[in-house]
């Protein structure tokens, strides 16, 4: 950690958040995309933030935006650029990102080949489901996608998805589906993940039994590894779409990956995200470090975890539409960078990526907003006010107003003498339950009129400020050998859970030997 941030740290934290957001209120918002991003109750202050901002500069933030842009090697674990950007460019590139933004456009051209009948059935009639497998990145962001906008969909499509490798879950997703008018849509950019192996071999059986011979037109497999793909299928035909090297699985809802999602809301709905988030790129790669929104909030991240220690952060969606999005971000964020080791294989002398959980307000505020209010650790929050506009007022308002008091209320609590004067005549045991302690920094973000594009440019944000926190942290987002180890581990144990190995760790041994 540079010293001269712990400097400002130590000074800041000893001011009241009241009394820094009251001094920042109005003076602290950044602008991108249409999203309004207000940090005025963060532990910083004018002195401290402009410590900040130096520290991204002779940190060569905007040079890693160049980097990322200019097809640069930025994932040096696989020796490869990070194109996911290119898959939502309107305007040609070259080279290889020009191939990964063309390699979206077949996917999109076959969602608008299904919704027009063109391309059906085997037996000459429309698809009436969608059966998604994948898992990991090749699952969350589709499902993000289709769960925020399903209610815009057109009739006449069931979309279900399948990522558990617990046999129940497809079980489910293939309940009460016709073979005969269902499309299933297999998801692995190495096409050797296990789980969606298992469920796509399944699926298969399940499309043969009724189809036979024909099964195959009833597949649609995207992946980086076509020729397994087609050694799978044995010689058969089915429809193929590519999922490029250069994107990383959870960057890649921009891809084919969500071909499901083009079918499902059509393909002029997922073209309206990823304008959003070609606006969101712009902004990341034109405007200078102190505007630019990525940027700041990627230090922001730094500030809170490696500055001033906070371990976790929680992600409030004042959003039906964006209830799933705490779930899809941790993947994103703590995939990307939880690690402790820089590709130099040197351990980084500071915190790294907190922890990150949340859910959906107001749900929330039923069950673990007591635990931020007046639990024993003070934990930064981000609200995300998102409402659709159009809808009853009444419900509109409330849904506002509850996410400026949670805010206000997490900062500037509420003391003794407060709940006295509010509520007197309360014993002194239940009035000192009463008191909130405050203090608990948060970010405010909202957009006036949400829809795909705003929800593009929001998704497209937290991508780059992930890239920048992780190039802060001097850690590589695009590699997760932790998730590697654990699969490798897996496929050595599965042998013994049938007897045909053993377990050499005595607790794995034990345990085995208690499932069999």
């Amino acid at each position: 950690m540079v010293s001269y941030l712990s400097a400002h740290a130590q000074r800041v934290r000893r001011s009241p958040l009241k009394d820094i957001a009251a001094k920042r209120a109005g003076a602290s918002t950044l602008t991108a995309a249409g999203w309004r991003i207000d940090m005025a109750r963060q532990y910083l202050d004018a002195e401290s933030e402009a410590a900040l901002i130096e520290f991204g500069r002779t940190s060569d933030l905007e040079a890693e935006a160049e980097a990322l842009f200019g097809a640069a090697i930025v994932n040096p674990s696989e020796g490869r650029p990070a194109l996911h950007w290119a898959l939502r460019s309107t305007s040609p590139l070259s080279g290889e990102a020009e191939t990964v933004r063309q390699s979206v456009l077949p996917a999109l051209q076959f969602a608008r080949d299904v919704r027009s009948g063109k391309e059906t059935t085997a037996n000459g009639k429309v698809f009436t489901s969608i059966v998604h497998i994948g898992i990991g990145g090749s699952d969350f962001g589709p499902r993000l996608i289709a769960d925020a906008f399903e209610d815009s969909a057109p009739a006449g499509m069931d979309l279900r998805f399948c990522a558990n490798v617990d046999p129940l879950d497809l079980d489910r997703a293939l309940a009460g589906l016709d073979p005969k008018e269902t499309l299933v849509i297999g998801v692995s950019k190495s096409f050797g993940t296990e789980e969606t192996l298992y469920n796509l071999a399944r699926a298969r059986t399940w499309l043969e039994r009724a189809l036979g011979e024909d099964a195959a037109l009833h597949l649609a497999l995207v992946t980086a590894a076509p020729e397994k793909a087609k050694a799978w299928l044995g010689g058969r035909d089915a429809h193929m779409f590519d999922m490029p090297l250069s994107v990383g699985g959870r960057f890649s809802l921009w891809s084919a990956a969500s071909l499901a999602c083009m079918i499902y809301l059509t393909a002029d709905v997922f073209e309206r995200i990823l304008a959003g988030a070609e606006e969101m790129d712009r902004h990341t790669r034109d405007t200078p470090l102190a505007t630019n929104v990525p940027m700041r909030l990627a230090l922001l991240d730094y500030w809170n975890t490696s500055v001033l220690d906070d371990r976790m952060r929680v992600l409030l969606a004042y959003a039906n539409r964006l209830r799933l999005l705490p779930t899809y971000l941790q993947q994103l964020e703590m995939e990307s960078n939880g690690k402790s080791v820089g590709p130099d294989g040197a351990q980084v002398p500071v915190a790294t990526a907190p922890a990150l959980w949340g859910g959906e307000g107001s749900v929330g505020q039923h069950s673990y907003h007591q635990w931020l209010h007046q639990g024993s650790q003070a934990v930064p929050c981000e609200f995300i006010l998102a409402p659709d506009t159009g809808r009853d007022s009444e419900g509109l308002a409330a849904l506002a107003a509850h996410a400026l008091a949670q805010a206000e209320v997490l900062a500037n609590g509420r003391n003794l003498a407060e709940v006295l004067k509010e509520e007197p005549g309360l014993e002194d045991n239940v009035a000192r339950q009463k008191v909130h302690a405050g203090g608990r920094a948060s970010t405010f973000m909202m957009h006036k009129a949400f829809g795909p594009e705003a929800f593009g440019a929001l998704v497209a944000m937290y991508e780059h400020r992930t890239y920048f926190a992780g190039k802060l942290w001097g850690l590589n987002p695009f590699d997760q050998w932790g998730v590697e180890r654990g699969k490798t581990m897996a496929a050595r144990l599965k042998p013994a859970l049938t007897g045909d190995a053993s377990a050499t760790d005595p607790v794995t041994a034990s345990l085995i030997s208690a499932l069999r």
